[in-house]
């Protein structure tokens, strides 16, 4: 779009978009635009009374951005009037103009080009004390190609962006088809309506084992011969190999200190809801090693469980609650649980042989969950590409 008129965003802002304190108006039911509404997708159909700031007035067709934590991209457009006044937190910077169609703009405020620019309008101390400019924000020029040519570049990234949703939605429904693998093979592990045999995990497992803490290499890009992993690759209960970090190579482990594929990793130490998270090692670099806080199962043999099948077992409602319960610590945002108390703790504990086919069933999943990624990052791929095509005026 080098050809395009351009125009600064500040003339896209109203002058005068107004205010209204939901408070002095208890029983009305307003639609209201806030930051937690956006995430989960919709607007809030809340009353006066449960508002507890004044908010702005908006209308159908604004273009709403977050100017707090910028680096997540939040930009939606205001829907239709359904009877109720549209209003929005005062976290969103609004457009309005009938010179731009929504959707296109939308598209601009969360693309690549503009969210750079959009990034060095930022201050404060970080975190969720960012918050970008307004003033500054205004004095970015972005481009304005005829509202016709608007609606064709916003209807063909709509287009590409559903995909790309649709891909994410997917991949979201694997992780729901585990549970639901899960529950109709062994039933609900707190309950135990199928009467599996109860077992301490002391019973299967032999031991936690823990790697080293280590000091970092500093500074930016740094290669070694090793890396030791973060508490992070572990508390999404799926393995990161990524999240991980330099270590000196005048360090050398030893080799039990090196994640293997096949391993089982519990993390010890973490918040109230993430310690005790487990994540299932399939592929690794031969180059991570394990630090003090995630342990790695080490299962007594003959064996008696399939660590896939406690990897599922560790993440179901009753297991959480125990390790949960057991877990120490003073501060709410670090909790630890010793060896002794995961040892004792009590779970169901199926023949093998049925905790195998489960494992054969999660294979599938997960063959189908590979071709499924891939087929999100090519969505992707294509609406990033879509998306910077359109910007150069090149679609």
């Amino acid at each position: 779009m080098s050809n395009a008129p351009t125009i600064e965003l500040g003339t896209l802002m109203p002058a005068r978009a107004g205010t209204v304190d939901p408070a002095k108006f208890p029983d009305e039911v307003f639609d209201l635009y806030s930051i937690p509404a956006f995430d989960r997708g919709t607007s809030e159909i809340v009353p006066g009374k449960e508002i507890g700031s004044a908010k702005q007035i908006v209308e159908p067709g604004d273009v709403l951005l977050s100017k707090i934590v910028p680096h997540i991209r939040r930009s939606w457009v205001v829907g239709e009037n359904r009877g109720r006044r549209l209003i929005a937190s005062g976290e969103w910077i609004v457009f309005r103009s009938y010179r731009v169609h929504p959707q296109f703009l939308r598209h601009v405020l969360v693309g690549d080009p503009f969210h750079a620019q959009f990034m060095r309008t930022v201050s404060g101390v970080g975190g969720s004390l960012l918050r970008a400019r307004p003033a500054h924000v205004a004095q970015i020029t972005i481009p304005l190609p005829p509202l016709p040519e608007q609606r064709r570049i916003a209807e063909i990234l709509d287009k590409a962006d559903a995909l790309r949703a649709k891909r994410s939605k997917a991949l979201a429904e694997l992780d729901t088809l585990t549970q639901s693998i899960f529950l109709d093979m062994f039933g609900d592990a707190d309950r135990n309506p199928k009467s599996w045999p109860i077992r301490r995990v002391s019973e299967y497992v032999a031991e936690f084992q823990g790697g080293k803490s280590l000091e970092s290499e500093s500074g930016e890009n740094v290669v070694t011969r090793n890396r030791v992993l973060k508490v992070s690759a572990v508390t999404g209960m799926t393995f990161l190999a990524n999240e991980c970090k330099p270590v000196p190579d005048s360090y050398t482990p030893p080799v039990e200190h090196f994640v293997r594929p096949g391993d089982l990793l519990f993390s010890r130490a973490n918040t109230t809801d993430l310690v005790g998270a487990v994540a299932y090692v399939e592929r690794t670099p031969q180059n991570l090693l394990l630090p003090d806080k995630p342990w790695r199962f080490v299962w007594r043999q003959p064996a008696l469980v399939e660590p896939l099948f406690i990897w599922a077992l560790f993440q179901t409602p009753a297991v959480r609650r125990e390790i949960g319960s057991r877990a120490t610590g003073t501060s709410g945002s670090m909790k630890n649980i010793s060896q002794e108390k995961v040892f004792g703790i009590s779970t169901i504990c199926p023949p093998i042989a049925i905790q195998r086919e489960f494992t054969k069933r999660l294979a599938a999943v997960e063959r189908v969950r590979v071709d499924c990624h891939a087929s999100a990052k090519d969505s992707h791929a294509l609406f990033t590409s879509l998306q910077h095509r359109a910007f150069r005026g090149e679609l």
